[in-house]
C-alpha cells in the first residue's frame, strides 16, 4: 500500500500551497472541470489543509457550471466551456459561493477525444480571482499538447496549484 495517492511533485507543491496560504491567513476555493477534483485532492492530502481549503466545486458539465457557479449560458454558447471567459466566471462564482480569499478555476480538453482545430486536446484554461481585487479578469490559456489524459490533468493540477500561491 502506498502512503500517497498523488505524485511527489504535486504533493510538494500542494504542501507549499497549504503552508504559504496558512502563513498568509488565506482561504482558497477551487472550481474544477477537466481536473475533476484533483487540485482539491492534492491539497487535502496535506495534513492541516482544513485551515486553508474552504471548498471545491467539481463542475464537469456545462449545467453544473451554470447552476453551481452562476456561469451564464451566453458565455458558454459564445466562448465555450474551455475559454478565459468561462473560467473567469467560474472563479468569480467560486468566490461568491465561498468564504475564500482566492479562487482558481480550471477547464480544458484532456482527451483523448473532444478536441477541435481551435481547441485541440491539451488545451487548458485557468483563472484566478482574489476577493476585493477589482473585476479585471486574470486568466491564462496553456497548450500542453496531446500528452495523454493523465499527464494533461497532472500538468493542469500543477498550474492550478501555482496560481494558489500567495
Amino acid at each position: 500500500m502506498t502512503s500517497a495517492l498523488l505524485p511527489s511533485d504535486v504533493l510538494d507543491l500542494a504542501r507549499r500551497v497549504v503552508e504559504e496560504n496558512r502563513s498568509a491567513s488565506r482561504k482558497v476555493a477551487l472550481a474544477e472541470s477537466c481536473t475533476g477534483g484533483l487540485v482539491s485532492a492534492a491539497i487535502t492530502e496535506i495534513a492541516g489543509s482544513s485551515t486553508v481549503l474552504d471548498r471545491g466545486f467539481v463542475t464537469y458539465s456545462n449545467e453544473a457550471k451554470m447552476e453551481l457557479l452562476g456561469v451564464s449560458q451566453d458565455i458558454i454558447e459564445t466562448f465555450g466551456a474551455v475559454s478565459i471567459a468561462c473560467v473567469w466566471a467560474m472563479a468569480q462564482g467560486a468566490l461568491a459561493n465561498s468564504d475564500a480569499d482566492v479562487a482558481v478555476a480550471i477547464s480544458g480538453v484532456a482527451g483523448p477525444g473532444g478536441g477541435t482545430a481551435t481547441k485541440p486536446v491539451g488545451t487548458v484554461v485557468f483563472a484566478r480571482a482574489i476577493r476585493g481585487y477589482g473585476s479585471e479578469p486574470e486568466g491564462e490559456l496553456k497548450s500542453f499538447g496531446d500528452l495523454g489524459r493523465a499527464e494533461i490533468r497532472r500538468q493542469a493540477t500543477l498550474c492550478a496549484l501555482e496560481l494558489l500561491l500567495p
